[in-house]
């Protein structure tokens, strides 16, 4: 029998896959459970990071601003413990495209703001340049964590395997 280099590439993916599932998934839910972390102690503050991007009603932006924390700190413990995974990253994936579109938005209208993405956030002090190509191509990465666990969602060490069971062979999934 020969094995030919798509064979043998084909099976080095089908090794390293659910590793590296493992890895998108425990990076996506640390950037979670730090983001909800950092903020969930100041809700008002918060609100006045999502307020500062003037894209809705004070109220709006407030009630949005004190949820954000609770939504990232679920999404953090789903993907630590790989519990629908697929459904976090999807959500994951839905707020990333938010906030890239948000930040897009601000540096377009000159806005001078810090993302609030791991707390405070907000309007930035006089003379202070915003860092908004840094935040943008920061959360297009971490999108592609989810994209990756959109696409692939059982990893190894996870409650989805454990309720599964082992996945078979040709999975894609």
């Amino acid at each position: 029998m020969t094995v030919t280099a798509s064979n043998t590439g084909a099976a080095r993916w089908a090794a390293v896959r659910p590793w590296l599932g493992v890895a998108a998934r425990l990076g996506l839910a640390a950037v979670w459970l730090i983001a909800g972390g950092a903020k969930v102690g100041d809700l008002a503050a918060s609100g006045r990071a999502v307020n500062a991007y003037q894209v809705m009603p004070y109220d709006v932006a407030t009630v949005i601003g004190a949820a954000l924390p609770f939504v990232e700190l679920a999404l953090g413990a789903l993907l630590l413990f790989g519990l629908a995974t697929r459904l976090a990253a999807g959500i994951s994936a839905t707020l990333l495209v938010v906030f890239v579109a948000g930040i897009a938005s601000a540096w377009s209208r000159g806005l001078a703001i810090d993302c609030g993405c791991f707390g405070s956030g907000g309007q930035l002090a006089a003379g202070q340049p915003p860092s908004y190509l840094p935040e943008i191509l920061r959360d297009l990465g971490f999108l592609a964590l989810a994209g990756f666990l959109l696409i692939w969602p059982r990893t190894p060490v996870s409650v989805d395997g454990w309720l599964a069971g082992p996945p078979v062979e040709d999975d894609d999934e």
